[in-house]
């Protein structure tokens, strides 16, 4: 019987490219908490994971960094950390 928190509970196959978004007040501070985090998860980064985009008045930026995730446990500990955040209000 599977449990909750199972590899058989998602509809990913792992490993697999998986783009995180995180969104906040544009500064430097997101950014660099943002690089941090995934860093700590993820420490071999493709060239060209990385995409900004700022909102129309440029008061926020999201950021969306693809990576391989290699399980669920694996993108569970990105989005505990992104949601922890202070610089982070949204994480998807």
């Amino acid at each position: 019987m599977n449990e909750p928190g199972n590899e058989e509970d998602t509809l990913f196959a792992f490993p697999c490219e998986f783009p995180i978004k995180a969104m906040g007040k544009s500064g430097p501070e997101l950014e660099g908490a943002v690089l941090a985090i995934i860093n700590r998860h993820v420490p071999d980064l493709s060239e060209g994971a990385i995409k900004l985009n700022a909102s129309k008045g440029g008061n926020y930026t999201s950021i969306t960094i693809t990576i391989t995730a290699q399980s669920k446990a694996h993108l569970d500990g990105i989005y505990y950390e992104l949601t922890a955040c202070e610089h982070v209000l949204f994480a998807l």
